[in-house]
C-alpha cells in the first residue's frame, strides 16, 4: 500500500495535463535550470536502496543526474500521477509533485517546478527532490488517473 502525506491533495487531470505541458515546455526550449538533490538529510537513517544517490547511480550509471532527469521528467504522464503537497518547510515556494514510474522496479518522483520564480532573478528551474526506488509499492490505489 502507498503511503499517503497528511499534507497531500489530488489535482484534476487538467491540472496535471497542464502542469506537465509547462515542464515539457521549459525542458525543450532550454530555458529551465534542473537540479538534483543527490543526498538528502533524511537518507543518513534510510535503507540505501531508496535513496536518490543509489537509485539514479543504478537506473543511469552514465549519465549526469540533471540531463537524465530531462529525459526522465519530459516522459511523465497524468496516468504516472500520485499526489500534490504543500512544501512545509518551504511553503513560499511551489507545490511538490509527486509522481510513480516503473524501471527495473517502483520508482517514487518528487518534484517542483518553479516556471515563474521570484528567486533566481525571475529564471525557470526545476529542483527534483526525491527519485528512488520506492519503500511502499504502488499498488491499484496509488494513480488516480491510471
Amino acid at each position: 500500500m502507498t503511503k499517503q502525506h497528511k499534507n497531500s491533495e489530488k489535482e484534476s487531470e487538467l491540472e496535471i495535463n497542464s502542469f506537465l505541458l509547462s515542464v515539457k515546455y521549459c525542458i525543450e526550449s532550454g530555458n529551465c535550470k534542473i537540479s538534483v538533490q543527490r543526498e538528502r538529510l533524511n537518507e543518513k537513517t534510510k535503507d540505501i536502496k531508496f535513496t536518490n544517490k543509489y537509485t539514479l547511480g543504478e537506473l543511469f550509471p552514465d549519465k549526469n543526474p540533471a540531463d537524465a532527469m530531462k529525459l526522465e521528467l519530459i516522459k511523465l504522464t497524468k496516468k504516472n500521477y500520485i499526489e500534490t503537497l504543500e512544501d512545509i518547510d518551504f511553503p513560499q515556494r511551489s507545490k511538490l509533485r509527486v509522481f510513480g514510474k516503473k524501471y527495473n522496479a517502483d520508482v517514487y518522483i518528487k518534484f517542483r517546478a518553479e516556471l515563474i520564480s521570484k528567486q533566481d532573478n525571475g529564471g525557470k528551474c526545476i529542483f527534483v527532490l526525491s527519485f528512488h526506488y520506492a519503500q511502499y509499492p504502488f499498488d491499484g490505489d496509488t494513480f488516480p488517473y491510471a
